[in-house]
């Protein structure tokens, strides 16, 4: 496609360096992760070497202090890796639950744990979702209440990617019961190891399945104050923030996945013939393709255009959820059409195009339910 005419060389040259490491170091494996159902560490490790993991993050910690355009392309090129559940594990430590120690965290939290997150030696999760919670963060159940100078945690929580896998989990709990949740929760800094906090069962997914997501139990786990990250009563307001920031990631890399799909099916058309000629030669399935390809250019300068907005301060809510509803359900749309012209052979398992059909369609469901994206927008109509 088209390149953007906001990318600077820098932002190029980072692109370029994501698709060789995607070439050369993620399809070839693809599959083994998919079936130990898990990421390497070391892969994750040498992600951070190459400094993947702290596009936003400063210097001094090491990172490259880059922009959301930045975020943007790195989650696109992860989706066009055609895995989505090594691309969802990495997404989640750089960009759904690390920039809650990023915003909130104190120079000491930061100076004790940003190095390691940066370096891929600690990986991170962020712990919302619970039985009666998800898009709706406001039904958290989980309690936390003080004790002298710790705070005593109780709860459940579940489908947390990198569950498993994670060292440091960033766990959403009510610290004022006598308060509506919006002005009652807390975050708190949870350590794997602490007593207590235990992974209660992986989860087996109809996709991503090289993404670990499990349910986590806290037993009177006993965390110190020095570990609430932000202020107290104050984690809702987080996690509403860094959901802008979440969402068009999620919507960067469905259309990278997108573009993955539209690029192996485009190959597989113009090859496979039936009836004389090949698929290609079908003015239907043509225009079809074409007509995708257009959604799909059109939705990628939408989140790129609100990348530009977010990195000058603009308030983009509108515009996130916008992308989130578009992204998710356009997503699935391109993997229908494309799996359909695969015939027989994409529906097959083992084929890339029947991965990809699986793991897009989480795309309309997590981060924020395409029905849930459209009330928002609604708000601000």
């Amino acid at each position: 496609m088209t390149d953007m005419p906001f990318l600077t060389d820098e932002h190029r040259i980072f692109r370029d360096q994501l698709r060789r490491f995607v070439d050369d170091e993620v399809r070839p494996h693809g599959d083994a992760w998919e079936a130990a159902g898990q990421i390497p560490r070391e892969v994750l490790r040498r992600m951070g070497e190459l400094g993947f993991l702290g596009i936003r993050y400063p210097e001094a910690y090491g990172g490259a202090e880059m922009d959301t355009l930045a975020t943007v392309i790195f989650a696109e090129e992860l989706g066009r890796s055609g895995y989505g559940g090594f691309a969802i594990t990495a997404l989640v430590h750089t960009d759904m639950a690390s920039p809650h120690l990023a915003n909130a965290g104190t120079s000491d939290q930061l100076a004790r744990y940003m190095p390691d997150i940066i370096a891929g030696k600690k990986i991170t999760a962020v712990a919302v979702t619970e039985p009666d919670a998800g898009s709706d963060v406001g039904g958290i159940k989980t309690r936390a209440r003080l004790d002298g100078n710790h705070w005593v945690l109780n709860g459940r929580k579940l489908y947390i990617t990198n569950g498993v896998l994670g060292d440091l989990y960033f766990v959403a709990a009510r610290t004022d019961m006598d308060q509506k949740s919006s002005r009652g929760t807390t975050i708190f800094i949870v350590e794997k190891g602490t007593p207590g906090f235990t992974v209660a069962r992986p989860l087996d997914k109809s996709g991503w399945r090289s993404s670990d997501t499990a349910e986590l139990i806290l037993e009177d786990v006993r965390i110190p104050a020095d570990q609430v990250l932000g202020q107290i009563d104050g984690g809702f307001y987080a996690i509403m923030q860094n959901f802008q920031n979440e969402r068009i990631v999620l919507g960067a890399q469905a259309m990278g996945e997108a573009l993955r799909a539209l690029e192996i099916t485009l190959d597989y058309v113009k090859d496979r013939k039936a009836f004389g000629a090949t698929l290609w030669d079908k003015q239907a399935i043509r225009q079809r393709l074409s007509q995708r390809w257009a959604e799909v250019a059109a939705a990628r300068a939408l989140i790129y255009q609100t990348a530009v907005s977010m990195d000058a301060g603009g308030d983009c809510v509108r515009e996130v959820s916008a992308i989130k509803a578009l992204c998710g359900d356009l997503v699935n749309k391109v993997m229908y059409d494309c799996q359909q012209f695969h015939g027989g052979f994409g529906y097959m398992s083992g084929t890339e195009i029947e991965r990809m059909v699986r793991d897009a369609r989480v795309q309309a469901i997590g981060g924020g339910a395409t029905e849930v994206m459209l009330e928002e927008i609604a708000k601000r109509l």
